[in-house]
């Protein structure tokens, strides 16, 4: 994987970002075991220095060259000035990176990354890090998970766009944006609007509408019409659902991140003339698996309802 060398073989994976507790480790675990079934090569990296068990076997460990606690204790630093720290280290030390990579020629590659959002959103140095994978012949994308339970709350919503949006900008991947934990989406509460209202971030100014029938939000009706502007005029955002347990859904996903990291359009795995020429033209419509999707995670309004009245 030499910097220079234009004959290199490609090499693909994805690089798994998110807030904390967002399943970043989870989906890597879930993903590695899912590909290994349909005979993919995969080996999972790891870049998070906090990270101290992982479910997964881990090809490579950040923890090798520097850990998260050490820092804390040495620099007496707080967890995110730990996490920056770490993250400037490893972009210091490319070459260890890079031999290590070096030992898993040939296979597909997930990267587990820190659950810092200021590290996708605002620093540089993983961004860095991206850029020098790709230098290697690394065609990546970036998979960018958040709790699908914030779907039920139109102000966290709006704020997970704004982040998914900014991390998009910023890391400078294609990119896959994933709505985790479906099966936990109306664990807060329930969906205003269907299911593919989110994935696909229809119309938005419903969502400001049902916002301002809040007291509390009527007051800045205002800066969500501006944030909501900022995210339709660049029109970047959707969402594939996920529950890592559902097969279906993996399957999705990894279709998903395949087409955006180009590694359908390569000759690793048989594939039909069909499958490659659907990705080609972007025929794969969605509708029909998020409403499968919202029929098996959603429950029906008029089910709801039912339950209400059994209740009284």
């Amino acid at each position: 994987m030499s910097e220079n060398s234009q004959g290199a073989s490609l090499a693909f994976g994805q690089v798994v970002i998110g807030p904390p507790g967002s399943g970043k480790t989870t989906y890597c675990h879930g993903m590695q075991e899912f590909m290994a079934r349909i005979g993919r090569r995969v080996v999972v990296v790891n870049l998070d220095p906090a990270n101290e068990v992982t479910p997964y076997q881990c090809a490579v460990d950040i923890s090798e060259l520097i850990t998260l606690p050490d820092v804390m204790e040495s620099l007496k630093l707080g967890p995110n000035g730990g996490l920056i720290y770490c993250m400037e280290y490893l972009e210091a030390n490319f070459d260890w990176l890079q031999e290590k990579l070096a030992a898993f020629r040939g296979h597909y590659y997930l990267f587990d990354c820190p659950g810092q959002v200021e590290l996708y959103t605002h620093h540089d140095a993983l961004k860095n890090v991206f850029a020098q994978l790709t230098k290697w012949n690394f065609r990546l994308a970036a998979v960018h998970l958040v709790d699908s339970h914030y779907c039920t709350d139109p102000g966290k919503f709006i704020s997970v766009l704004c982040t998914s949006l900014s991390t998009m900008l910023h890391v400078e991947l294609p990119h896959v944006n994933v709505l985790s934990k479906m099966d936990l989406i109306e664990q807060y509460g329930k969906l205003a609007f269907n299911l593919d209202y989110y994935t696909e971030v229809l119309d938005l100014s419903y969502l400001v509408d049902h916002l301002a029938s809040d007291p509390f939000f009527k007051n800045y009706r205002r800066l969500n019409e501006k944030l909501v502007e900022v995210i339709e005029d660049y029109s970047l955002v959707s969402f594939v659902p996920l529950n890592v347990q559902d097969k279906e859904s993996m399957r999705r996903v990894m279709q998903a991140v395949d087409k955006a990291n180009g590694y359908s359009f390569g000759d690793q795995e048989h594939r039909s003339l069909e499958a490659l020429m659907s990705a080609a033209v972007g025929a794969d419509f969605h509708f029909t698996s998020t409403l499968a999707v919202q029929e098996k995670y959603v429950q029906s309004q008029d089910k709801a309802v039912e339950e209400e009245v059994m209740d009284i």
